[in-house]
């Protein structure tokens, strides 16, 4: 299934011919120094373990430039523990998140990133009539963390110790797209 497509970029549903991709991805230690962490290399079994398991309310996409296969993103809405956390238990719409990485790294610093984000932001306010669209990227990201400002998020609050990177908790940056109606 196609979520959006444009000129140049198209996001798909996961398939299981694109497990390949993903333990090429998440075997590469550029990659993990910022998705997992390096000290998490994925094997098959992993892949299958965490991006193919049937009972996740968690939509798993590939992300296509010209037709290559680059990355993979993933959104969903969050639930109320982290609703809780975040600070928005009384909003009342769906609120989505998203995760994503470009996994080949000859794509990066390319304005791929934040063509990608534009459309996921567009897709998930069209068609899935999203309020907020929130995400979490680790304090230090800086590179995600200004693609991210670019496509329209903004910086709410810090996350103290939100994520295991590397056997060691991280910060992390609730980022929002609020969305104008």
């Amino acid at each position: 299934m196609i979520f959006c497509k444009t000129e140049r970029l198209i996001i798909r549903s996961l398939e299981e011919r694109d497990k390949s991709l993903i333990v090429k991805w998440l075997s590469d230690d550029k990659v993990l120094k910022y998705y997992e962490g390096r000290d998490n290399h994925f094997d098959e079994k992993m892949v299958e373990d965490k991006f193919y398991a049937k009972d996740s309310d968690v939509t798993r996409c590939i992300i296509e430039f010209s037709n290559i296969p680059i990355g993979y993103i993933q959104f969903y809405i969050i639930d109320e523990d982290e609703r809780r956390e975040y600070g928005y238990e009384e909003v009342k719409d769906d609120i989505f998140g998203t995760d994503q990485f470009i996994g080949e790294t000859r794509c990066w610093g390319q304005g791929m990133g934040k063509e990608l984000m534009k459309a996921m932001i567009n897709f998930l306010i069209k068609e899935k009539a999203a309020s907020k669209i929130v995400l979490d990227p680790q304090a230090w990201n800086e590179r995600a963390i200004k693609c991210y400002e670019k496509s329209g998020f903004v910086k709410v609050k810090i996350l103290p110790e939100h994520e295991l990177h590397e056997g060691e908790l991280k910060d992390c940056w609730l980022m929002e797209y609020k969305v104008m109606r």
